[in-house]
């Protein structure tokens, strides 16, 4: 099992950039694939972003391509999402999560939410215009 925690959120300006972080507990990191995820008030959770168990593959949600962007260390048991030129409609609470999972990583997998297995509690991100 696997306990996840995101940090780094906070109010932005639009066009700012912040870097969520999410650590994760005990040293079997790698053997997760890991996602993103994201909530605005009054709407579904929607994916963002995911990385495979060693960095190689990342998917992006069409609207976040060319200004997010996924990675993890391994090393240090983290995985982040740095995001550039932020918009207001980037408001929501970010989640991210892992999928422990040892079939082929593949972009349909990865967008679904009921693929992960464990899910941090959130960090809230504000975008003010």
């Amino acid at each position: 099992q696997v306990q996840l925690v995101e940090s780094g959120g906070g109010l932005v300006q639009a066009g700012g950039s912040l870097r969520l972080s999410c650590a994760a507990s005990g040293r079997t990191f790698n053997r997760y694939r890991m996602g993103w995820f994201r909530q605005a008030p009054g709407k579904d959770r929607e994916f963002v972003a995911a990385i495979s168990r060693n960095g190689g593959i990342t998917y992006y949600e069409d609207f976040v391509k060319g200004r997010f962007t996924i990675s993890r260390d391994n090393t240090k048991n983290t995985a982040y999402l740095q995001m550039n030129s932020l918009k207001p409609e980037d408001t929501a609470v970010y989640y991210c999560a892992a999928d422990r999972s040892t079939l082929p990583m593949s972009e349909v997998t990865s967008r679904n939410q009921r693929q992960y297995d464990y899910w941090g509690q959130g960090t809230q991100v504000t975008v003010s215009s």
